[in-house]
């Protein structure tokens, strides 16, 4: 009699089990941002590999060095595996963070500087009126704006973080800057342009245009 009580809760027991569906942990789940990257930093310098989020630097990434990025731990690091020499564990391939910020999905190909840049410039531009502020160039920038259906959010993002971005009356870099916009300062678009968006600065009402390179969707 015991027995056989035995074997029917096995019998009950295992029904159970494949009735039961196995959870899957929400980390197991494979990041969608996940794939290859290239270094594309502002100035071409190499990008700091980091232990940690702001932690120490354990090396450095080459600009236009292809790496691939396992998941973003929040919107400012991305997380890899990078071979470097860990006290007390010895040269092996560890965790490691990068900065999001230079970061590309495309090859930026070999650095080329830029002659000016609108994110770090204090001071009006003094180089010979082009066709970018003539009257005509304007007109065919402005030509090009598309009323968004629904106005979001973006955030400066200056090619150095100590660094601003210009907010111009008009989309064009010789335009007189009515403000200047910090690291992380948020913006709402009501209006995309070709390389600008015409912003509006939610703490002040101030609306005016700023390049779309120096700005990220939240």
């Amino acid at each position: 009699m015991i027995k056989r009580l035995v074997s029917l809760m096995l019998i009950v027991m295992m029904a159970l089990a494949i009735a039961i569906p196995v959870a899957v942990a929400e980390d197991d789940t494979p990041d969608p941002r996940a794939g290859y990257y290239y270094v594309k930093t502002g100035n071409g310098r190499g990008l700091n590999v980091r232990e940690s989020p702001n932690g120490t630097v354990v090396g450095s990434l080459k600009y236009g060095t292809k790496i691939y990025v396992t998941t973003f731990t929040t919107p400012e690091w991305a997380l890899i595996t990078y071979v470097y020499d860990k006290p007390g564990y010895g040269t092996a391939e560890y965790a490691a963070w990068v900065s999001t910020r230079y970061l590309t999905r495309s090859n930026p190909g070999k650095y080329v500087p830029e002659s000016a840049s609108d994110s770090t410039s204090a001071s009006t531009s003094t180089a010979t009126q082009t066709e970018a502020n003539s009257l005509a160039a304007l007109n065919a920038i402005f030509a090009t704006a598309k009323q968004v259906s629904a106005p979001y959010t973006v955030v400066a993002r200056p090619s150095r973080a100590s660094g601003w971005v210009n907010l111009r009356w008009a989309p064009s870099t010789d335009a007189e800057r009515i403000a200047t916009c910090p690291q992380g300062k948020q913006l709402t678009v009501l209006a995309e342009l070709k390389g600008w968006y015409q912003v509006q600065d939610p703490m002040t009402g101030m609306i005016g245009f700023i390049m779309s390179k120096y700005v990220a969707k939240q």
